[in-house]
């Protein structure tokens, strides 16, 4: 069973950058869309970032242009570049991936951006 790992979160001041990290344990990315959800204390889980099999993005509206999402398939990891950091990004931040059985979550890295 494949499992997704994060790792990168952490505190940061207003305006900081830090850079989250998701490994996969099998090669999933380079087939499968892999995706970055947050999810902040009273508020339901959303959809930060995507990169589909083939390389395309999306990032969502409220973080565009400070977000960005990458891969690196040959180490079966995604990333999301995190600049700007504002406190309304302070959540837990979930990398998920839609393979054959389902979709698939991580544990979850807490990220704290402190005003």
């Amino acid at each position: 069973q494949v499992q997704l790992v994060e790792s990168g979160g952490g505190l940061v001041q207003s305006g900081g950058s830090l850079r989250l990290s998701c490994a996969a344990s099998g090669s999933i990315f380079s087939l499968n869309t892999g995706s970055w959800y947050r999810q902040a204390p009273g508020k339901e889980r959303e959809l930060v970032a995507a990169i589909s099999g083939g390389g395309a993005p999306f990032v969502a509206d409220s973080v565009k242009g400070r977000f960005t999402i990458s891969k690196d398939s040959a180490k079966s990891t995604i990333y999301l570049q995190m600049n700007s950091l504002k406190s309304e990004d302070t959540a837990v931040y979930y990398c998920s991936a839609l393979v054959a059985v389902g979709r698939i979550w991580g544990q979850g890295t807490q990220v704290t951006v402190s005003s």
